[in-house]
């Protein structure tokens, strides 16, 4: 009896053995220059070489919103986040989630130059001279025939937010569809697709005004992918205008 309390007794310690060592991380040279290696091959596209962001969140920071400790970091590089971009890592080992998960940890280490520029007058400029607000929400405010953007300066880095004002369609993203549709009638809608499914579709106009068809009406359906109706601004705004709408967009971060 007092035999299997002692056996029980020592698998309930390896148990919490092997339960702290999942919390902690990696930290020899071999598996951060394995995650190294991991994260330039499959994360950086998004998230830049060195973690500076791009069409994804920058990650050399400090603290990472939705990765507050270790455990958290690790489940996110597993299996993605829900709803956005971020797909889960069904290729990598546990062991490699957990070396890119370390490496990931070591970009927080680097510091990160402030964004330039004037976030206020890029904020006017936003809702005045650009012309933004006319397409674009920001927490409610503005229209929504284009992408709402608040928190767009945590989702995406200030040379993405630069790069999608001068070339538009070189930053077109996931899930945005430009559509022409065309009733049997011969009358025609363009816009962003904002819902489909087997049976009907919803289409934004560049007006704002929402418009829903059943497939079985329409004559024909265009979609354009990889094209976007927001014209580029590098002859609509100076370099200096340019340069403040982004700080104004990168200070929209998302909120805790």
């Amino acid at each position: 009896m007092k035999l299997s309390i002692v056996f029980a007794l020592f698998a309930v310690i390896a148990s919490a053995a092997d339960s702290d060592a999942k919390k902690k991380l990696p930290t020899s040279r071999g598996d951060l220059a394995n995650g190294k290696k991991l994260f330039e091959n499959q994360c950086a596209l998004c998230h830049g070489q060195s973690g500076e962001g791009g069409r994804g969140p920058v990650l050399a920071k400090p603290r990472l919103p939705r990765a507050a400790d270790d455990v958290a970091l690790a489940k996110v590089v597993q299996d993605g986040i829900r709803g956005t971009e971020m797909p889960s890592a069904d290729s990598m080992s546990e062991k490699e989630v957990r070396q890119v998960a370390a490496y990931v940890r070591t970009l927080g280490k680097v510091s990160i130059k402030p964004v330039p520029g004037d976030a206020a007058h890029g904020k006017a400029l936003f809702g005045g001279k650009g012309g933004c607000a006319g397409c674009h929400a920001v927490k409610g405010e503005g229209a929504i025939s284009g992408p709402d953007l608040a928190g767009i300066g945590t989702k995406r880095s200030a040379v993405y937010l630069k790069e999608s004002l001068v070339s538009p369609e070189a930053a077109v993203p996931d899930g945005y569809l430009l559509v022409t549709v065309v009733s049997k009638s011969g009358a025609s809608v363009t816009g962003t697709r904002a819902n489909e499914d087997s049976f009907s579709m919803q289409v934004i106009d560049g007006a704002g005004r929402a418009h829903s068809f059943w497939k079985s009406d329409l004559a024909e359906v265009k979609k354009q992918f990889g094209k976007s109706p927001m014209p580029s601004y590098k002859d609509k705004l100076s370099a200096e205008e340019l340069t403040d709408v982004v700080a104004f967009l990168a200070s929209l971060k998302e909120e805790k």
